[in-house]
């Protein structure tokens, strides 16, 4: 992993291969999370992640956040890496709400949404979306607000979240422990909680904007769903109905259910990771 700063946004390019993936992290992620799935690349393949605004070691970077300025930043990392029409867009979670707008503003060879991407339906009038994000994310919101004594208390608390029981893995505990920013004692998550939060406000309320550019893509896109949620629940973030309504409206998307996996777990098991790397990289052979 060779890591850099973009006029103060942190990238890391996994591999050495000359064909290229660009990949954008969730909503209280960092680049990390795209490790495993890096790793299992084919050689001739690199995948370049960044530290979105307000997360990792892009934290200190102002506001103002919402998608459209993260898509912003993706598109300047793009020309940056010299990306060209022939590369492949990816983002997981709030990251592929970020790459379908990123997408439907200049051409790539190839759009890949992992468990997410798909608007969600309108919310009722008066909902607190403040309240409605942190009861979707749970433990993943709660954990900006406190502090840790040690790195591997930090460690502990992920281990105990409903989608990690059980599922551990080196790469995510990797990811885990490179989100912690503070002094022992006083250690705390990178990302920033107003940055979240300004993010998941705008992520609920531009449903049709999402929609809007997703069928502005024009490059073939794949949907990778997983069937259990953030916190393992049975119903995935993207439920059937939502999936089928959607590839029946954008004709360029297509969906595939992941088997056993969750919205986390669908990134860092290795059998999901080894298969979202073959799904990013599968197509794009066809494309060439």
């Amino acid at each position: 992993m060779r890591e850099e700063d973009v006029e103060g946004l942190r990238i890391a390019t996994f591999g050495t291969g000359p064909r290229l993936v660009i990949a954008v992290h969730g909503i209280t992620a960092s680049l990390m999370a795209w490790a495993a799935v890096a790793r299992r690349l084919p050689e001739e393949w690199s995948l370049v992640a960044m530290d979105l605004r307000g997360r990792g070691h892009s934290r200190d970077l102002p506001g103002p956040y919402g998608l459209p300025r993260h898509a912003d930043d993706v598109l300047r990392v793009a020309e940056h890496v010299g990306a060209g029409p022939d590369t492949v867009l990816a983002g997981h979670s709030m990251g592929a709400y970020v790459a379908v707008l990123a997408g439907a503003r200049r051409p790539f060879g190839k759009v890949v949404l992992v468990d997410g991407g798909l608007p969600f339906p309108p919310l009722p009038p008066g909902t607190d979306v403040d309240a409605v994000m942190e009861a979707t994310l749970g433990p993943a919101v709660a954990r900006l607000s406190q502090t840790f004594a040690t790195a591997d208390d930090y460690v502990a608390f992920f281990k105990a979240h409903p989608a990690f029981a059980g599922q551990w893995t080196p790469e995510a505990e990797e990811y885990v422990r490179y989100d912690l920013v503070g002094e022992p004692g006083e250690l705390r998550s990178r990302a920033v909680g107003a940055a979240v939060r300004e993010d998941g406000r705008w992520l609920r309320l531009n449903g049709d904007a999402v929609g809007a550019a997703l069928a502005a893509v024009q490059a073939p896109t794949t949907l990778l769903r997983a069937p259990r949620g953030l916190l393992n629940q049975d119903v995935g973030m993207l439920p059937d109905a939502l999936a089928a309504e959607w590839t029946a409206r954008v004709p360029g998307l297509r969906e595939e259910l992941v088997p056993d996996c969750n919205h986390y777990t669908i990134l860092f098991d290795d059998r999901c990771a080894s298969l979202v790397a073959a799904r990013l990289t599968e197509q794009a052979d066809r494309l060439a």
